[in-house]
Order: structure tokens, then sequence, then C-alpha cells
């Protein structure tokens, strides 16, 4: 008995599935890249955090000011390489790892130190790194149980106050004789505000995400025992109820 040749559409469709394999074959190999530019940018916003908290140490106006202008880059390169990593889908294990963590070293750093020259009040900070913590650990948990929380416009407006508040905090004797202290202590007690807001949207997410998940889960235990049940009635011969 020979085999039946195949069909052109039969050949155009193993080759789409060969083609198909060997795009996620390099993509799974791209995701163990780390020399690749948002990573670069990644790593350049962690050698900042260090170049930031000793400038402030000095107490200079000066350097106070080159302090905050690297805060400033350092939170541009962050938009930077999520946009080129979104973008030209280069997104890696080392990413994901290193880009949050850049970001909140880079925040909590300034915050600390910002506290620690009386700028601003250690509660505030207690309360803006607790927050993070919080929803650090939600989200962990969030993906161990297969549930996506997206982030939420409050949660952009809380960064977006956060990286504004944080240099003209630094640059307490003012820019180019501008008075911007007072409006960095705004900025940052309205940043607070809107973290907590946003962290309240988290939780609820959370936990609506989690019951859709487990009544989706139910319903398709409930479909298997259906089908398993009247698979079982068919080989007795009988139509289910």
């Amino acid at each position: 008995m020979t085999d039946q040749p195949r069909t052109p559409a039969e050949i155009e469709e193993d080759h789409e599935a060969e083609r198909h394999e060997d795009q996620q074959e390099a993509l799974a190999q791209r995701e163990l890249e780390f020399n690749n530019l948002p990573n670069r940018l990644t790593a350049l916003r962690m050698l900042m955090v260090p170049a930031v908290v000793g400038l402030m140490f000095l107490q200079n106006a000066t350097w106070d000011f080159i302090a905050a202008l690297l805060f400033v880059v350092a939170s541009i390169t962050d938009y930077f390489d999520g946009y080129y990593a979104r973008t030209r889908q280069v997104v890696t294990i080392y990413g994901k790892l290193m880009d949050p963590l850049a970001d909140k070293f880079l925040v909590v750093s300034a915050l600390i130190m910002l506290s620690h020259f009386d700028r601003i009040h250690p509660v505030l900070v207690i309360l803006l790194i607790c927050r993070e913590l919080a929803i650090t650990g939600l989200r962990a948990l969030a993906s161990a149980e297969g549930v996506i929380i997206a982030a939420s416009d409050s949660a952009k407006w809380k960064t977006a106050t956060q990286m504004t508040a944080i240099p003209l905090l630094m640059v307490k004797d003012g820019l180019f004789g501008i008075p911007v202290f007072p409006l960095g202590v705004g900025l940052i007690y309205l940043s607070l505000a809107v973290s907590l807001w946003s962290a309240k949207s988290y939780v609820v997410g959370f936990f609506r995400g989690l019951a859709e998940r487990r009544r989706v889960m139910a319903e398709d235990r409930r479909r298997k025992r259906e089908e398993r049940r009247a698979i079982r009635l068919a080989r007795k011969g009988k139509a289910p109820a």
C-alpha cells in the first residue's frame, strides 16, 4: 500500500507550521539575551542610583541640581526602554526582572535620601514604600494564580506625580531663581493620595479577576464531568438524560 501524495495545501500547511515553530524557538532564544538596548538602558538606570545618592550627600545646590537632572534622565530611560521593548518585541527574562527593580531602586533611594535631609516626612516615605511592597506582592500572587492585573490610570498618574515631585524636592534652593520646592512638596503628597487610591484599584481588580478565574475553572470542571458521564453512558448504550 503506497502513501497518498500530499496536496499543495497540505504541503503549505506543513511549511507554515515549521515556520511558526522556528519563530517560537527564535523568540525563546531572544528571551535569554541580555545584550540589547532595553536591558542596557535598564542597567544604566541602576548605575544612576548610587550616583544620585552620592551627589545628594554632598549637600550643595549645584550637586543637588545635577542629582535631580540625573534622576530625570533615569526616569526618561525607563520610558524609552519599555517603548523599544514593546514595539520591537525585545522582551527578555532579564528585562522582566530588572526593569521594575531599577524603578523601585531609583524611587525608594531618592525618597529615603529626601527624608534623611528632612525635606519630606518619614511617615510619607514609609507609606509610599509599604504601598510598593504590598502591590509587588499582590502582583506576584496574581501571576501565580494566573490573574492578570493591568496598570490602572491612577497608577500611571502616581508614577507621573512621583517622578515630577522628587527632582523638584532635590532642588531645595530653587531652579533658576524659581522656588520649586513647595511645588514638589504638594506633588509628593498628591502622589501619596493617588498611590493609596491606585492600591485599592489593584486589590479590587485582583479579587475580581480571581473570582472570575475560579468561575471559569469551575465551569470547565463541570463540563469535563458531563463529557465523562456522557462517554460512560454511551458505552453502556444509554442516552444521557
